[in-house]
């Protein structure tokens, strides 16, 4: 069991609740998401700068994980970072984003990860915008926006 923060469609916070981690074999992983949803959350790719559905994207808005449905960052966290990647000064919970060291690439960094399923989501740096300095650079193949009013 685990602890998150559960959100409404409209974006509301609700209750901190208990469940259970999500588990799936990578079979049932495969029929569920799209080859480049499963490359980005179960094998920690990156979807190429600037193709992404979110990227551009400045609707009102709950982003989701792919993968379980957990509430990952509001629009209203959403900035430009002229990345070619969503960015988010923010999640909308900390409780339901996991970081942790990435050490690939011959380079450290810090991987973000959906902390119900384990999907990878990208990674934060430290070169955002106030009030946390910090920028979730987000693939959009690792979540599902949810448009509130």
């Amino acid at each position: 069991m685990m602890r998150i923060v559960q959100f409404s469609d409209s974006g509301d916070r609700e209750d901190a609740v208990e469940v259970p981690k999500v588990v799936k074999n990578e079979d049932e992983w495969r029929n569920q998401l799209s080859p480049a949803e499963f490359d980005v959350t179960q094998r920690e790719g990156t979807e190429m700068a600037y193709t992404g559905a979110y990227w551009n994207l400045h609707e009102k808005g709950l982003f989701r994980c792919v993968c379980c449905g957990t509430a990952l960052f509001s629009s209203e966290t959403k900035f430009d970072s002229r990345t070619g990647w969503p960015s988010f000064w923010a999640p909308v919970a900390n409780e339901n984003v996991e970081e942790t060291v990435d050490d690939s690439f011959g380079m450290r960094r810090t991987a973000v990860s959906c902390r119900r399923c384990d999907a990878h989501l990208g990674h934060v740096f430290d070169d955002g915008p106030r009030p946390t300095g910090l920028r979730y650079c987000i693939n959009s193949a690792a979540m599902r926006f949810v448009k509130t009013p």
